[in-house]
């Protein structure tokens, strides 16, 4: 072909192809793009090549988004937005479009909910955008990451000896062992110190997750104004997704606690009802809990509640209400009244189905019509 060029005088258009052949050698087009993604990790290195050696290249973080422009195996090449090319050892490191689109609609729906607990990860824990183990991850947070808790639900445990994913690292024997768990609809907390440095937070997690919103004392929304921020810092995005309620370990002020270990009471959610003078000076919150007795996979939130007012005669918490009996269903809204403190929610066995409480000094009492076929409920006084 080229002495066929050479003898029709063809020199010129011989060097144009040589030159065209040489740039397209020299610089090569970009490759073409195979998927678009979302970094589900806090921070990822991306890496110059999959071999033994290797070097790292670039950094991203949650929310970035990716191209990826080739896969082998369980890793795949991708560009940064900074325009850099490298390898991702793990493409669980990177949600796709679809995913990314659930799990940020999940976070808004996250954020119009009330807070029912503020708490922290025992461990390392996945977040799922479901509740279940077979559910697609979106995030993982790191042991002691602060946590609003949102909803309680329950799904299938896996069969003892047939689960072999991160989910179950670190859960009891006998818990696995169940047909069904608790999982936790739970919202990333701003990073607060402790309950002993911080009373504020451990005493109303509302208002340690959101500003005060009109009369509520607490279980208000939860960061309504936060978005995700692609290349912010992954530390303070906001992240939403559900996760085992055993790794959960909530941060209850120690009256609560103690109280609640006294009476073998598994907590789900707790609220600080007012607050009282403390017979020295200072001021003593006052709260209710609810929650329950028993294993996982309960068909009930909670079946059980309590009241804890501060006796100045005794400096110390008193149990001033109990009810039992309950299948409550969160969330527990909780604000002021003209009379006290009113707080309300969702009772499956009840007709109607919604029961209202009202706090006058230590006496907590059920507000229901005429027609409200439960009894009343049974009040301990302090």
């Amino acid at each position: 072909m080229v002495w066929r060029i050479l003898r029709k005088g063809g020199v010129i258009p011989l060097l144009l192809i040589l030159a065209a052949v040489g740039y397209w050698k020299l610089y090569p087009h970009p490759p073409k793009i195979i998927s678009v993604g979302y970094v589900a990790d806090r921070d990822v290195i991306l890496w110059n090549t999959l071999a033994q050696v290797k070097q790292p290249i670039g950094d991203l973080h949650y929310g970035d988004r990716v191209e990826v422009v080739r896969a082998e195996g369980n890793s795949m090449q991708v560009r940064g937005p900074s325009g850099t090319i490298g390898w991702l050892m793990d493409s669980k490191q990177v949600m796709d479009e679809q995913l990314w689109g659930e799990s940020a609609a999940l976070l808004a729906r996250a954020q119009t909910l009330p807070v029912q607990a503020a708490g922290h990860t025992k461990t390392v824990s996945n977040i799922r955008i479901e509740p279940g183990r077979d559910a697609k991850r979106i995030f993982q947070f790191t042991r002691g990451t602060p946590v609003v808790v949102l909803e309680r639900t329950v799904a299938d445990a896996p069969q003892a000896g047939e689960d072999n994913s991160p989910d179950a690292k670190g859960a009891a024997a006998p818990e696995q062992d169940a047909k069904q768990e608790d999982w936790l609809l739970v919202l990333r907390a701003p990073d607060t110190s402790s309950a002993d440095a911080n009373p504020t937070a451990a005493q109303n997690p509302a208002k340690a997750a959101s500003p005060a919103s009109g009369d509520h004392v607490s279980g208000g929304p939860a960061n309504s104004q936060a978005s995700p921020m692609p290349g912010g810092s992954s530390s303070a995005a906001p992240v939403a997704g559900w996760v085992l309620a055993r790794f959960i370990d909530l941060d209850m002020p120690g009256p609560v606690r103690d109280n609640a270990n006294t009476a073998d009471l598994h907590v789900l959610a707790w609220f600080v009802l007012n607050q009282v003078p403390d017979g020295s000076g200072g001021q003593a919150p006052q709260y209710l809990v609810a929650g329950s007795r028993g294993g996982e996979g309960q068909p009930c939130d909670f079946t059980l509640l309590r009241v804890y007012t501060w006796s100045v005669a005794r400096k110390r918490y008193e149990t001033a209400y109990v009810e039992s009996d309950l299948c409550g269903r969160l969330p527990i809204l909780v604000s002021r009244g003209e009379k006290g403190p009113t707080f309300h929610f969702t009772d499956a066995n009840d007709a109607p189905a919604q029961r209202t409480y009202v706090m006058e000094q230590t006496s907590v009492r059920r507000v229901k019509d005429e027609s409200a076929r439960a009894s009343a409920p049974r009040r301990k006084k302090p």
